[in-house]
């Protein structure tokens, strides 16, 4: 960074850079807005950021970033306790809470096996998952991980070490998007699309 960046300038820059999927030039766009903006929304987005850390807890049960432990997912009565859905991150429960299609709980990985970035099964949380399997409360697990090569690998593994536990195993259905051309699906999609197709 410049010596002729005012310091503050330039160490919020800096953070801003460490963020995933910004690049020197949209932390640059960043710090010059809030630069510009009223104190309050500096303040604001301060607070906000301090809050997240001091407030925010994993629920020690799912995996779930929530303002308790248990989440209020887990805490909930209502939900169906039976049906577990394995995703990889949490923000992956919000995608699906938002359908309003699914009413059991979850289990979060913390990300996926990945060989090529060191990544194995020892650090997701998989053993919280069999340890939650042990009960025989849980009727069913349905695999919800991401369908590219780290996704589709860490499911096999669940798969595996699930079966002989007697319970049920399931895997979401992958297919053509809505809207999507024939001609731009790769192999795997059409593949899957195919495999998964039902009676019309």
């Amino acid at each position: 960074m410049s010596h002729q960046i005012a310091k503050p300038v330039a160490d919020l820059i800096s953070e801003f850079e460490k963020l995933p999927g910004v690049g020197p030039k949209s932390a640059q766009r960043l710090v010059y807005h809030l630069l510009h903006a009223p104190v309050e929304n500096a303040q604001a987005l301060a607070k906000a950021v301090s809050e997240l850390k001091e407030k925010t807890k994993i629920c020690t049960v799912c995996g779930n970033i929530g303002e308790t432990d248990p989440c209020n997912i887990c805490g909930d009565p209502s939900r169906n306790h039976g049906s577990v859905m394995v995703v990889e991150e949490p923000l992956d429960i919000l995608a699906i809470e938002k359908t309003r299609a699914f009413n059991g709980v979850y289990n979060v990985l913390h990300g996926a096996i990945s060989p090529l970035q060191n990544i194995g099964p020892e650090d997701l949380r998989i053993q919280e998952l069999l340890t939650r399997l042990q009960g025989g409360k849980v009727t069913e697990v349905i695999l919800s991980t991401n369908p590219n090569m780290e996704g589709e690998a860490t499911a096999m593994y669940l798969h595996k070490l699930i079966s002989p536990l007697g319970v049920k195993v399931t895997r979401l259905a992958r297919g053509l998007p809505v809207g999507g051309d024939l001609e731009y699906a790769d192999e795997i999609t059409l593949t899957r699309a195919f495999e998964g197709r039902t009676t019309y």
